[in-house]
């Protein structure tokens, strides 16, 4: 590992159940980073939890995957749920690296980071981020969100993406 790399594993047993990867669920790298993607129609939000191992490798493939739902659900806001990541592999390079980055209109507005260091590493990302930016809000749960938003409860279905024959994963 490079010098500049950081390494936490906050919570070894946080992932209270295993998704596996079946119709509804995608994922990234199955030893690694797995994702689910959620919509609630009602709201028009894109919710993605997260779950495992998160990498520099896996964070980028969650933006690109996220700007595709975003795209095929004409999400107004999305958001990204760490709540189950059980270890952070990052470098602080990556995240000055995205910080200097233009975001896209799809890129999520929120990031639910209950870990500490979780929390601290997304809000360098917020800080180092241009002030003319597209906002990034840090939180610590869910219900936080939510209560900023003003949506009681939101109702999330799984999406389902269509098999094809290039660029996204089948799920």
């Amino acid at each position: 590992m490079d010098s500049s790399a950081v390494l936490c594993n906050d919570r070894p047993h946080a992932l209270r159940s295993s998704w596996r990867m079946q119709r509804g669920e995608a994922g990234m790298t199955p030893s690694t980073t797995r994702f689910r993607a959620e919509f609630d129609l009602e709201t028009k939000i894109l919710l993605i939890r997260v779950a495992g191992r998160l990498t520099d490798e896996s964070l980028t493939e969650l933006d690109e995957a996220s700007r595709k739902y975003s795209t095929t659900t004409t999400a107004k806001m999305s958001i990204v749920d760490l709540s189950s990541v059980t270890e952070f592999a990052l470098s602080t390079e990556l995240i000055r690296q995205r910080a200097r980055q233009k975001p896209s209109k799809t890129d999520p507005r929120i990031v639910v980071a209950p870990q500490t260091y979780a929390f601290g590493l997304f809000r360098m990302l917020q800080l180092l981020r241009e002030p003319t930016c597209t906002p990034l809000q840090i939180v610590h749960s869910l219900d936080e969100v939510f209560a900023a938003l003003g949506i009681p409860s939101p109702h999330f279905k799984p999406i389902v993406v269509p098999h094809r024959s290039a660029g996204y994963p089948r799920i």
